[in-house]
């Protein structure tokens, strides 16, 4: 078991076009579908493994580009480590003030590397100034809890 760290910046206007981050339905819409579904259904089926905004589903950080995998790391400890200097390196853009609370900071990296630890994955969002939204997210591969079947984008 290892652990693969993802981190996003950008509007919170881009991040809230859900359908983007959505894997595509397995199966395309039937024929004599309404044209724009199907059109929609093909810009979701190309888009979604090549975007860089965060899935909804954690795990599938797993089939985006190699090239997102800000690190990787064989310790739960190491990769919840990771989370916690992300979010001192940002906690000055925080928008709530909570949110930059040390101690808060430090009780996320604990229950993260918790979390972590037992094969789960992490999420984390935060809203940063100019509307900004920042998603840190720590996945568990070899195999992933939650869908075993997603492949490894490194090993």
């Amino acid at each position: 078991m290892h652990h693969h760290g993802y981190l996003w910046t950008g509007p919170k206007e881009r991040f809230d076009q859900e359908a983007l981050r959505r894997p595509p339905h397995p199966e395309p819409p039937p024929p004599g579908s309404k044209p724009e579904l199907a059109q929609r259904y093909r810009e979701v089926a190309a888009e979604f493994p090549v975007s860089d905004l965060p899935p909804i589903e954690t795990a599938y950080w797993l089939v985006k580009p190699r090239s997102l995998i800000r690190g990787t790391w064989d310790e739960a400890k190491e990769a919840a480590a990771w989370l916690g200097e992300c979010l001192a390196e940002y906690a000055h853009r925080f928008t709530s003030e909570r949110d930059r609370d040390v101690v808060r900071i430090a009780s996320l990296v604990d229950s993260a590397a918790a979390r972590l630890g037992s094969g789960g994955d992490v999420s984390l969002g935060l809203y940063l100034e100019r509307p900004s939204y920042l998603s840190l997210a720590v996945v568990t591969c070899s195999p992933n809890r939650s869908n075993p079947e997603l492949p490894c984008p490194v090993r």
